[in-house]
């Protein structure tokens, strides 16, 4: 059966110019130099040039009806190659073919005109994605109700909230029955029910639709249980292809710091817009080791420029599905931060009796004040749990056992 997706050999390179040191120039600027540079030749001669490729030779294939996942850090190459499937631009080299009509959803407000209100949006979407307008009409009320934007559907969508944009461009995406449906990180700018129910009518277009969609996520739980399949890019190029439970322990495998800590000041995985407000890292026990059962203690630097008032601190553990294991939020357990903090500082967080089971996790910070996420660093930390030793060697127990373990008693009760 051919692929609905094939791509062959797709590579996409910039010229990165080292000619100057200031960021920008004033129009004056630019006129002047224009009008030097036939008298002063020298200046473009000397000018440094380097050619980044955002891709290199990438090759995959997509089915029918598949949930693809397309998964690596930042700068791993994978907006650069959505881009050029949705034909925002073009490859330097290789080849995309893509059998079928395509909906993106890469940024918030992509096909959307500010000034239209949302009514007129849902059409202008439609028409982009080539549908008929009597089609669109029919489809219109199941595409307000899920948005759940009818209340602004005649205000123009440049009143719309980051959420409402998102949650009616997938809205008319899903909908309107594109072929093939690409989504990037954008869904993760909804809020947590709307993300459910957006995972789940991908999952139900797949399965009675036939619809393919190209998913993009650092959500590595919602990767993991949706997708079948996926390949992990790093740095421009294919690192795995396969099942998406290998690609995914692949990439949890090769991100995060060996040694626990770590300097997060310029961190890759650093959620896009945020300052590093948070900006160190580090786990201690007592032995070196961190055993099940046994204490530790998180270590969180930050920087605060500005007074922040009631800071929330919050470390989550993943283990290697992405499947959240535990949370520990320094505002919902007892704490003695004050209420406003400003300037350098540090924080720690006690663990009396870490309850994990052995196996790879990864760790994610978040620091919030009330109504704000203000610092979002994913996968800081690669942490690898270990059997106290006072436990059994005999023992087998992996990952088919759950996440944590009880720590229990069993009694003989009855026997006839």
């Amino acid at each position: 059966m051919t692929p609905i997706i094939e791509i062959n050999g797709l590579s996409k390179a910039y010229v990165i110019s080292h000619q100057r040191d200031a960021a920008y120039d004033s129009l004056r600027d630019d006129i002047a130099n224009i009008l030097r540079r036939p008298f002063q030749p020298h200046i473009t001669q000397g000018a440094a040039r380097e050619t980044v490729w955002a891709l290199d030779d990438v090759s995959f294939d997509v089915q029918q009806g598949e949930i693809f996942g397309v998964i690596g850090a930042n700068g791993a190459g994978k907006s650069t190659l959505l881009k050029i499937l949705s034909r925002i631009t073009f490859p330097t080299k290789g080849r995309a073919v893509l059998h079928g009509s395509v909906g993106s959803l890469l940024e918030v407000g992509t096909g959307f005109h500010p000034e239209l209100t949302g009514r007129e949006n849902i059409f202008l979407n439609g028409a982009i994605l080539g549908i008929r307008k009597q089609e669109i009409a029919k489809k219109f009320d199941e595409i307000v109700a899920f948005s759940e934007v009818d209340r602004f559907l005649d205000t123009p969508v440049k009143f719309y909230s980051s959420g409402m944009y998102v949650r009616l461009a997938f809205a008319v995406a899903a909908h309107l029955e594109p072929d093939i449906l690409i989504v990037d990180e954008v869904l993760s700018v909804g809020d947590t029910a709307f993300q459910k129910k957006s995972l789940g009518k991908m999952q139900q277009e797949t399965q009675e639709g036939g619809r393919t969609v190209l998913f993009v996520s650092h959500n590595m739980g919602a990767v993991s249980s949706l997708c079948d399949r996926g390949i992990l890019l790093s740095e421009g190029r294919i690192a795995y292809e396969g099942d998406i439970g290998a690609v995914v322990n692949h990439y949890l495998t090769a991100v995060g710091s060996a040694d626990y800590t770590g300097d997060l000041t310029d961190h890759p995985n650093r959620a896009r817009g945020f300052d590093p407000l948070l900006t160190s890292f580090d786990i201690e026990t007592d032995n070196g080791v961190i055993l099940y059962g046994q204490p530790v203690t998180l270590r969180i630097g930050y920087h605060f420029p500005e007074a922040i008032t009631v800071p929330q601190f919050s470390v989550k553990f993943l283990n290697a599905q992405g499947v959240v294991a535990f949370t520990v939020v320094s505002d919902y357990q007892p704490n003695n931060i004050p209420p406003r903090l400003q300037g350098n500082g540090s924080v720690a967080c006690r663990i009396h009796s870490l309850p994990l089971l052995p196996g790879n996790y990864t760790v994610n910070l978040r620091l919030w004040q009330p109504g704000a996420k203000l610092d979002d660093i994913e996968n800081v930390a690669r942490v690898t749990v270990e059997w106290m030793d006072r436990k059994p060697d005999q023992i087998h127990w992996d990952s088919t056992m759950g996440i944590v373990y009880v720590d229990a008693a069993w009694s003989m009760l009855s026997a006839t």
